[in-house]
């Protein structure tokens, strides 16, 4: 779950994933898409992901979206709290759905520089699940928390790398991601 605030305008994100043994090891790719919009108040994003778990070959793709609010912050002010509600969707073999709802709070501060700016941010949430069974629907909930920093060059270019982890009872499942983005400023938005 990346909540580093709302973007201005478009931004494109492209990330390679190593999730612990919790998740799964193995690799997941991701693509996204965030939209800043209402002179970046709000912002939409749409993902895709593609998970390859070690072992046997049970790729889950999945599909989410977030709706974020920018609380506090603007373009003077470094600091950003961010409101976040998202859906995700996956399915695993066996017929196994899996409904993911991440709802949360993102703590950002922009430390600008003359052709750089780094961006370390945080964003506690609640997480809940809902898991297609044998006898039904399972529905948990646990507490999740992501960090990361975004370096972002003048050019719209840059990088990032986050960490995520749930913690659930016994072992907590994290992910490391490693990422390019590129921003594109849209006249108006």
């Amino acid at each position: 779950v990346n909540n580093s605030g709302v973007p201005a305008g478009l931004g494109l994100y492209g990330d390679v994933a190593f999730p612990n043994g919790a998740a799964g090891d193995g690799t997941a790719l991701a693509a996204s898409a965030r939209l800043g919009l209402g002179a970046s108040k709000i912002g939409l994003t749409a993902t895709i992901a593609s998970f390859n778990p070690k072992g046997p070959d049970n790729t889950l793709t999945t599909v989410g979206g977030t709706f974020n609010y920018k609380l506090l912050g603007g373009p003077l002010i470094p600091f950003s709290a961010t409101l976040q509600g998202g859906v995700g969707y996956g399915k695993e073999a066996g017929d196994v759905k899996i409904w993911h709802f991440p709802i949360g709070l993102g703590l950002a501060l922009t430390i600008p520089n003359p052709a750089l700016a780094i961006k370390p941010w945080i964003a506690p949430r609640i997480d809940l699940t809902r898991t297609s069974t044998a006898n039904g629907w399972d529905s948990n909930s646990n507490f999740g928390v992501s960090a990361g920093i975004e370096f972002n060059f003048l050019s719209g270019l840059g990088f990032q790398a986050s960490y995520d982890r749930l913690f659930v009872s016994g072992n907590d499942p994290g992910i490391f991601a490693l990422g390019a983005h590129y921003g594109l400023r849209i006249p108006g938005l």
